[in-house]
């Protein structure tokens, strides 16, 4: 495959200039338009002139594409580090250590602020022999700054969530420890349960944390055995009744027969229990739990979990999965919803949420039909 300078979008390059661009071997060779890269192509030849200029290098700088080819690069990419020095001059591509292969990337800025993402590739015809070819590399920094601003609202609500709880651990361990004799058996017993409760809040952000960070980074491990999504549900429900719900609060519907679903037992446990929770907690009415083969396009098992409640405004259908959503009544952290959908879809399986015949919200999950290899 080659990356070429011309095509029909436009910059025509002489052809033994393209021919030095970007290649690879394969069984045919196909050139392909720098205009269908998702990242901004620029090529400066033997003498520093831009030679292309692809339409993400356009979008990404603002410098019309007329206005860099055939000038010299760092006019037409006039680059500036962060303490305001320019950037070409200071690396000196063409004249610097000729065993220097390229530069890695950095945030750099163009007139007006413009801050870009830069690499650079030196090309020569030999090891330490004198640069032919400058292919630059541009990104936009928008990706980057989402996630550092992702990561900090992270931080910022780990830190508030973990100081309340643990603000109420310390005053109540230390009011025991000074004052143990003073207080009642009754009075022992609650500052305890309250000490316990904490605790157990403190530990559920780790594990919701650590399951984040799994699940960002593709590692989130699955131990697959046969699920009984009908019995699962029962479990749940039992948990919430012996808590102090009301029996006649939930509604469950089975419709056989159901797929075998593989799927690991911990995490729909997970999944079940955050939406039977959210349903209760922040809905109203009846709360009904419909367990059905999923259609025949979908191949699987489906549950779908629906209140009477006031539902979810239309506005914020479309962001109820990501992290730190809540709605105006919603508390905790916020990550909840964000876990179930990466656990879901961990299990190759989709989340959709919208409103249920009662008009309160409805989430429905399918997890497919499937087999651990060995079993096939």
């Amino acid at each position: 495959m080659a990356v070429g300078t011309s095509g029909p979008r436009g910059t025509h390059i002489d052809r033994a200039q393209s021919t030095t661009a970007v290649t690879a071997h394969a069984d045919t060779a196909a050139a392909v338009d720098p205009d269908d890269l998702p990242d901004g192509l620029v090529i400066a030849d033997e003498s520093g002139r831009v030679i292309c200029f692809n339409a993400a290098a356009t979008r990404i700088t603002a410098v019309p594409r007329a206005a860099a080819l055939g000038r010299p690069l760092d006019h037409a990419l006039p680059l500036e580090d962060l303490k305001g020095r320019r950037w070409w001059a200071l690396t000196d591509p063409y004249g610097g250590l000729a065993t220097r292969v390229g530069q890695p990337e950095r945030n750099l800025l163009l007139p007006g602020g413009r801050e870009v993402l830069v690499s650079a590739r030196y090309v020569r015809e030999r090891p330490t022999g004198p640069v032919r070819r400058l292919v630059i590399s541009l990104r936009g920094t928008e990706a980057r700054r989402r996630t550092e601003r992702s990561h900090a609202e992270l931080i910022a609500t780990v830190a508030h969530e973990l100081r309340s709880p643990l603000t109420s651990v310390k005053g109540f361990t230390a009011t025991l420890l000074a004052k143990w004799e003073r207080f009642t058996d009754d009075q022992k017993r609650l500052m305890l349960e309250t000490v316990d409760a904490d605790a157990h809040r403190v530990t559920r952000l780790i594990a919701e944390l650590l399951d984040i960070s799994r699940i960002d980074s593709g590692r989130l491990e699955l131990r697959r055995q046969p699920v009984d999504l009908s019995a699962a549900v029962e479990r749940h429900i039992q948990a919430l009744t012996a808590a102090g719900q009301a029996p006649d609060r939930f509604l469950v519907r089975t419709r056989q027969p159901l797929p075998a679903v593989w799927a690991d037992p911990d995490k729909v446990d997970q999944v079940l229990g955050n939406l039977l929770e959210n349903a209760v907690r922040h809905g109203e009415g009846t709360v009904t739990i419909e367990v059905a083969p999923a259609t025949s396009d979908e191949k699987g098992t489906a549950v779908t979990v629906s209140d009477e409640g006031p539902g979810i405004p239309e506005e914020s259908m479309g962001r109820v999965f990501t992290r730190f959503w809540r709605g105006s009544k919603r508390g905790g952290t916020g990550l909840g919803l964000y876990i179930v959908k990466g656990i879901v879809e961990a299990h190759g399986g989709t989340i959709t949420v919208g409103r249920g015949p009662g008009g309160g919200a409805e989430f429905r999950f399918i997890l497919p039909v499937g087999a651990p290899a060995y079993l096939a």
